[in-house]
């Protein structure tokens, strides 16, 4: 701004000059605050638009169906034979026949046994602890290929 000599007293001027300077500054300190308040008004737009991005991915995962729940395990039967059939696969780590089982047991080798085991493999495999992968023929789940 040009100042204009009017032809005012020295004491005059020095007001005007002294108000212009005062406003002056009180203008930088304005312009400081809006530069500030602009500033602020754009982080919270970008919080607004992350909170957008949010809702709308949660909103989709919502509707994608979950994974299925897992199965409980299932229940060995309450007998002190299971434990010993269950830890004889576990140590053996491969598919057993009835004879096999027999033998790892240190069962007598008579149709009682063999019998007596079949029918044990067979509650197991009905249960869902073991598997039959061909006719008499019996392993965890883990270790069987197909499974």
């Amino acid at each position: 701004m040009d100042r204009v000599d009017i032809g005012t007293s020295k004491p005059s001027a020095r007001k005007v000059d002294a108000r212009e300077q005062a406003l002056t500054g009180q203008i930088e300190q304005a312009q400081a605050e809006i530069d500030a308040m602009v500033a602020h008004l754009g982080e919270l737009h970008e919080a607004i638009e992350h909170l957008r991005i949010t809702r709308k991915t949660l909103l989709s995962l919502a509707d994608e169906p979950g994974p299925e729940p897992a199965p409980p395990p299932p229940v060995v039967p309450d007998h002190p034979a299971y434990p010993q059939v269950l830890d004889a696969f576990a140590d053996l780590g491969r598919p057993l026949r009835t004879r096999d089982l027999c033998q790892a047991l240190d069962l007598p080798i008579v149709k009682k046994n063999t019998e007596n085991i079949r029918a044990k493999l067979k509650r197991l495999v009905n249960q869902g602890i073991l598997v039959e992968t061909e006719p008499g023929m019996f392993a965890q789940p883990r270790s069987h290929p197909n499974c």
